[in-house]
């Protein structure tokens, strides 16, 4: 079903204000940080790990087991949402014969991408 002239041009205004004022927030870098799956990982599995150390100490009387398990929850946590700093590697531009890295294109890039080939389209 197409869209109603008054439709199109509210969704053609919004669009227009989103890119005018959030394209930045969408483009901004990120410091060359990236977060690590290896890092998600082992975050991951000290947070269960923790849990289990503060169901423990939750059902018996030691209340040091289950203040750990919550110190061992929390360091997962923070390294799993900690990025990694060595996840992007640089190749020096200057040095003759190197080829660029692909440069891949975020996905609302590519969405904004598809957009603009369908408008042209019609």
């Amino acid at each position: 079903m197409p869209l109603s002239e008054q439709e199109q041009r509210l969704l053609d205004e919004m669009e227009r204000h989103l890119m005018r004022n959030d394209a930045d927030v969408v483009s901004a870098p990120r410091d060359g940080r990236s977060l690590s799956y290896r890092n998600i990982v082992y975050g991951t599995l000290l947070v269960l790990l923790g849990l289990g150390g503060l169901l423990v100490g939750v059902s018996i009387p030691l209340i040091i087991v289950g203040v750990i398990g919550f110190v061992v929850m929390l360091g997962g946590v923070i390294l799993a949402v900690t990025p990694s700093r060595n996840s992007v590697r640089a190749v020096p531009a200057d040095r003759p014969g190197a080829a660029k890295p692909a440069a891949r294109s975020s996905f609302m890039d590519r969405m904004n991408d598809r957009w603009d080939r369908r408008q042209e389209e019609r």
